[in-house]
């Protein structure tokens, strides 16, 4: 499979299912799918993103060499929403190295400050962010302050992951 004629021809979940099948465990083909994430173009690289967090999900040692380039992403204006929620999203599905954890932490909680932020995104960064947090009794409490702040004013699926967090 050329993953990256497959990543333009169709934007599907059987799709991104079928690039995942064929990655399987297989670094090689993951780091050409990760090449094509952070190739810079738009499209491919928001399009790279939802087969990325399943691969990681099935199989979370791929994602170790990118792991520092790829929590670059989260900071950049320029990225696609997609790219950000499927970030996060497999953030999640790690365990975060200690040598990153507090980079992690911070882009979490930029994210979940960000009222602009798609709800999907401040989600999974809440779930990130407090499994961080758990060990640090001071960063718990900055992050229930911050989330406090924003309960008022979000969406349920904002307000359902607070309450894990409360």
């Amino acid at each position: 499979m050329d993953i990256r004629q497959a990543l333009m021809a169709v934007h599907s979940k059987q799709q991104a299912e079928a690039i995942v099948e064929f990655i399987g465990d297989d670094p090689k083909r993951f780091a050409e799918l990760m090449k094509l994430f952070f190739a810079g173009e738009y499209r491919l690289t928001q399009r790279a993103a939802w087969p990325m967090s399943y691969c990681v999900e099935l199989h979370p040692e791929l994602i170790r060499p990118y792991l520092s380039k790829l929590l670059d992403c989260l900071k950049r204006d320029d990225q696609h929403d997609a790219v950000k929620r499927n970030v996060v999203r497999l953030l999640q599905c790690i365990e975060i190295p200690k040598r990153l954890a507090g980079k992690v932490y911070s882009h979490c909680v930029d994210l979940i400050d960000n009222a602009d932020e798609p709800a999907a995104v401040r989600a999974f960064a809440m779930t990130v962010a407090s499994r961080i947090a758990k060990s640090e009794p001071d960063l718990m409490n900055e992050l229930r302050l911050i989330v406090s702040k924003h309960l008022p004013h979000s969406t349920a699926a904002f307000k359902v992951r607070a309450r894990e967090i409360l």
